[in-house]
């Protein structure tokens, strides 16, 4: 069999390489700080409606079955976790210039239009200041 010719790849390409993978983790990181502070569906809880369903939580514990006193629990830790962080404001300003530096290239290298930026939930004013726009220049 033939030995295989060992591949260089050039300082140039490395480069390449290394911003490609900065930008996809500036991206990365807003699309994931994005999600993960997305508002949720439904009616919002207030802290009062988390303080009935607490009050009801206790009160349902003494007579529930053992699994069913598990699940109130876990409940009951979501719900104080809820209460803490209601009113909260989430700063994704850092991950947001990232993003912002990143994107334009990122997205015209791999072909990702403004659309497909809007409908993952990225605000237009984002994609204004990252230079990306419908037309696509």
């Amino acid at each position: 069999m033939a030995e295989r010719a060992k591949r260089t790849v050039s300082p140039a390409h490395k480069q390449a390489m290394a911003e490609g993978r900065t930008q996809s983790r500036a991206v990365s990181a807003y699309l994931e700080a994005l999600d993960a502070h997305r508002p949720k569906r439904g009616r919002k809880r207030t802290p009062e409606s988390i303080d009935r369903r607490l009050a009801a939580i206790d009160a349902s514990l003494e007579t529930a079955s053992a699994i069913k006193r598990l699940s109130l629990i876990q409940e009951r830790m979501d719900l104080q976790q809820e209460k803490t962080s209601i009113g909260v404001a989430v700063d994704l300003s850092e991950v947001e210039g990232g993003f912002i530096a990143a994107a334009a290239e990122y997205g015209q290298r791999k072909g990702i239009t403004y659309s497909a930026w809007r409908q993952l939930g990225v605000p237009a004013p984002v994609l204004a200041k990252a230079g990306i726009t419908r037309s696509g220049g």
